[in-house]
């Protein structure tokens, strides 16, 4: 019998420096894992070590490509990657907290039914699209989705909001989306979009220097617009809200406000010019237009409001209040999110919360985003409970958000505040929406 082949010599003799010094007979090599410090094997290969003979590794029962101790299975089965997700309960893909619970319309919820049940969401995913669900539900129930209209989301981020709201939309004509945002941001969704019906447009400056009525687009199609935005940041709402009611909407009624025509005395090319001129505004006008079509935005960190720009100044003087008193309400307003100092423990857990939502900074600014403690309230031991704090911070957040409110109604406008979801879900869950007071009816009416 011919004698066996010899076996093909080892490509190195000696395992690389800080590498494993398990040798791998099927790949002829040694393994190039990393060694912990005074260690010879990787933890796949500890087995091999004399140190380790005491210890058992057994094959993974969900994944037997990768081993684990058999002393240390029932804790590898809790965080091994390929374990089963959880899955959301489908109640909660269906749940809507507007108005202390009543639902809106089912459209938002078969559009993100699936989103939510998606087991590749963590819990910072899952919580913004409840959220984003909501708002859009609300944006079908005041009836401001539809064809020929602009969309312009203050605050846009990532662009997620505007992105629910063109799927919403489907095949609709002639939409647009304007996207402002003063700051570059990672991972923006409406490049995505390649309908031919939707435009996506992004505006990276700060909402103050911001006039919409220079956009060509709005400039020359006339398209009503409306403003939404999610958890717009303290005075950028009060920014956004002059935006679109003082630069936008003034300018586009000073348009409208041609001077009269030269009368002319020959009857017979008066009535044809008139009739010309009616045509003419019925072809490039819609019947009812309106500049601003409505307002659904999603309030946030009253304590970062701004009296120079705060658009409730009259509401206040009103009420004998001014600038100081704004600064006192504007600081409380903080403990409705913050109350007192959390405890070791509580605020262990707050720091894991906050290594999650990272990734979302941009995005989201409620429960710890802009987090302020007051320390003077704690130099005084037992002045005021947590439940305490947080009722004044309520109120202070309804104080400011109603000169809001009264502002808009000055400017022809039908406002309400109402809760979008659910405190577990967001601390920072009011939303503000508004439409003009010729464009309501009776379903819409608040």
């Amino acid at each position: 019998m011919a004698a066996s082949a010899p076996a093909p010599p080892r490509t190195t003799d000696f395992p690389a420096e800080g590498r494993c010094s398990y040798y791998v007979e099927k790949k002829k090599r040694f393994c190039r894992m990393v060694v912990a410090a005074g260690r010879r094997f990787c933890g796949e290969h500890a087995g091999a070590a004399e140190e380790e003979n005491a210890r058992k590794r057994i094959l993974c029962p969900l994944d037997p490509k990768h081993t684990v101790y058999e002393d240390q299975l029932a804790k590898h089965l809790k965080k091994c990657n390929s374990r089963e997700k959880p899955k959301p309960a489908n109640k909660l893909a269906c749940h809507r907290f507007v108005d202390a619970g009543r639902r809106d319309s089912y459209l938002s919820v078969i559009l993100f039914f699936y989103a939510l049940n998606d087991p590749k969401n963590g819990d910072s995913a899952t919580k913004h699209l409840k959220q984003q669900a909501s708002i859009l539900g609300n944006i079908e129930k005041l009836k401001l989705l539809g064809p020929r209209r602009c969309f312009v989301e203050f605050g846009a981020g990532k662009g997620k909001l505007s992105h629910w709201v063109d799927i919403a939309l489907k095949d609709a004509e002639k939409v647009h989306f304007i996207l402002v945002e003063k700051v570059t941001t990672r991972f923006k969704v409406d490049g995505k979009h390649r309908k031919k019906n939707s435009v996506f447009e992004r505006l990276q400056i700060d909402i103050q220097h911001l006039c919409l009525n220079k956009i060509p687009l709005l400039s020359k199609e006339k398209l009503p617009v409306v403003g939404i935005g999610k958890h717009l940041c303290g005075v950028a709402t009060d920014l956004a809200l002059r935006c679109l009611v003082e630069t936008y909407a003034a300018s586009c009624e000073e348009r409208n406000e041609e001077p009269l025509a030269k009368r002319i005395k020959n009857d017979k090319t008066e009535k044809e010019i008139n009739t010309l001129a009616k045509e003419g505004n019925e072809k490039n006008v819609p019947e009812k237009w309106t500049p601003v079509a409505g307002i659904v935005i999603a309030l946030c960190c009253h304590h970062r409001c701004d009296w120079r720009h705060y658009v409730g100044k009259e509401y206040f003087r009103a009420l004998g209040l001014g600038a100081v008193e704004f600064h006192y309400f504007q600081r409380m307003s903080s403990w409705a999110t913050c109350g007192m100092r959390k405890t070791s423990l509580e605020a262990s857990n707050l720091t894991t919360k906050r290594k999650d939502k990272h990734s979302d900074a941009s995005e989201e600014h409620d429960d710890g985003g802009c987090r302020i403690t007051d320390d003077s309230a704690e130099s005084v031991p037992g002045f005021l409970t947590v439940e305490e704090k947080k009722k004044i911070g309520h109120l202070c957040k309804l104080l400011i958000d109603q000169g809001r409110v009264e502002y808009l109604q000055q400017k022809g406008f039908s406002p309400a505040l109402q809760y979008y979801t659910d405190p577990l879900v967001s601390l920072e869950n009011v939303l503000l929406t508004a439409l003009p007071n010729h464009s309501l009816s009776p379903e819409t009416t608040p």
